[in-house]
């Protein structure tokens, strides 16, 4: 297989101006899953994160918290509710200048995949609806159409680089003529896996990372609705993209298998 290049990107606030997984409280509290405390609890946790990021030990104690209160919620019910407000909670929040970049890099030949902390069920239909190649996301383990709490991967971290390193050796991408972005400096693996890494809207910590290495650093400040942004071609694009996009569940069932 000839090599050729892929474009990484981090999700929430790279493209996403907010957390992803937190946005959808209030529709997942209209829809039964959720009390009001937990709602209030996302609010504020939305608050932190926009205000100062997240490091590791505030992402680890939000991994704890969505695994424990998914426990026992149903895997369709929490799509149907994540496609019926998938356009109302993400369109506002979607960063122009990220979109102009994925039509860019789409446009250069380059494969673009969305890889994210967020549960799969929120990544996938967005990367659907963006138009990108594929969309890895965190894989909650599933038994009887229900989540049981448990982790099966955990798209962060050092976790986020060997996907990327298990994708490019399946897909024949060149990690060192590839391109990564991400906000966070938890993302560190991910940026430097590739031979290309962006450090979009920093946090302290990244900021000095990439200014000691001599990073690109972006700065996106213009969030715009979708439907504003997205090119023709890329609408076009995201009928198709949703069968690429689903191969992220299948890759990930054959990557945690390997491993």
């Amino acid at each position: 297989m000839s090599e050729r290049a892929a474009a990484f990107f981090d999700l929430d606030k790279t493209i996403l101006a907010k957390s992803s997984s937190l946005a959808f409280a209030k529709p997942l509290y209209d829809g039964g899953l959720i009390g009001r405390s937990d709602v209030l609890k996302s609010a504020y946790g939305q608050l932190v994160y926009l205000t100062s990021g997240a490091d590791h030990d505030q992402m680890e104690r939000m991994r704890v918290y969505l695994s424990k209160l998914s426990a026992g919620w149903e895997v369709e019910r929490v799509k149907a509710i994540v496609a019926e407000t998938l356009d109302g909670i993400v369109e506002p929040i979607v960063y122009q200048e990220a979109v102009k970049l994925i039509s860019e890099h789409q446009a250069a030949g380059r494969d673009v995949i969305i890889i994210s902390s967020s549960g799969t069920e929120i990544v996938e239909p967005i990367g659907t609806r963006l138009g990108v190649d594929k969309a890895i996301g965190t894989q909650m383990v599933i038994e009887d159409g229900k989540y049981t709490g448990e982790v099966l991967f955990y798209a962060y971290g050092p976790g986020k680089a060997d996907a990327m390193r298990a994708l490019a050796q399946d897909e024949g991408y060149d990690l060192a003529q590839s391109y990564a972005y991400s906000d966070s400096y938890t993302d560190l693996p991910m940026l430097e896996v590739v031979g290309h890494p962006f450090a979009v809207n920093p946090d302290e910590q990244l900021r000095r990372v990439a200014r000691e290495r001599v990073w690109p650093v972006l700065e996106f400040a213009k969030p715009q609705a979708m439907s504003h942004t997205i090119s023709r071609e890329q609408k076009a694009a995201a009928a198709s993209a949703a069968g690429a996009v689903a191969l992220g569940l299948a890759w990930y069932t054959r990557y945690r298998r390997h491993r």
